[in-house]
């Protein structure tokens, strides 16, 4: 059975999960629609800047992500100047280094969903004198909603089962920066391997679980007609 520092492992990465899939889609859908909408010549390099982290190793991520957070690194000292501290090796940090890392996994879909909308609904919008906000919301939002459903549950899952990056910049710290894929090594590394088989079927069943929602909403979800 899960043990109470298990628990507490499962509840702190859910908690990390939860806030950084919020900060990703609050950063990420205005990205997200620039780069679907945008012919500027710095597309893309700031694509491969946002999808980076897909084959770039975690290790090495979450090492320029300790240097540039430390006390010697440009965010240290502005951190530090702010009276903030530095911010590896705490819950703050590790915030940071997920949505970093999972950034991919939100504006990837959203930008597909944008770029799948077309400009038919924006003219039909402008003609009726929609301003761009009202038309973002109350037409491409709309629109686009499995593409926001899709990045929501990617972002999510995949911060769950982060390891190399949350390593390198939260540490193993018990209650602030120890999440479950850190725990499974540390069962493994100690030859606990009964309680790495409850932790790791956890993470197995809940990974399965979203995704097969997630197929099978995407699969019956409507497609609303343009201009309607």
């Amino acid at each position: 059975m899960l043990s109470p520092a298990d628990m507490a492992t499962l509840w702190l990465t859910f908690k990390v999960a939860g806030i950084a899939t919020l900060l990703m889609l609050l950063f990420g859908t205005p990205l997200a629609w620039w780069l679907a909408r945008t012919h500027s010549a710095w597309k893309g390099v700031i694509n491969a800047v946002v999808a980076l982290p897909l084959v770039l190793p975690p290790t090495v991520l979450g090492f320029y992500l300790l240097v540039l957070m430390g006390p010697t690194g440009i965010i240290g000292k502005f951190t530090s100047w702010l009276g903030l501290g530095t911010l590896p090796f705490t819950f703050p940090g590790l915030i940071v280094a997920s949505v970093l890392y999972s950034l991919p996994f939100v504006v990837q879909p959203l930008q597909a969903s944008f770029s799948a909308i077309g400009e038919q609904p924006l003219e039909a919008a402008a003609t009726l004198r929609a301003s761009p906000w009202d038309t973002f919301f109350s037409v491409v939002v709309p629109l686009a909603k499995p593409g926001f459903l899709t990045a929501s549950i990617l972002g999510f899952t995949h911060t769950v089962g982060e390891f190399g990056v949350v390593l390198m910049v939260g540490g193993n710290i018990p209650d602030k920066t120890r999440v479950v894929s850190v725990q499974i090594y540390n069962h493994v590394e100690a030859l606990e391997y009964t309680e790495a088989h409850w932790l790791a079927g956890v993470l197995l069943l809940f990974s399965f679980s979203v995704l097969l929602v997630l197929y099978t909403v995407l699969k019956t979800q409507p497609v609303a007609h343009p201009l309607k």
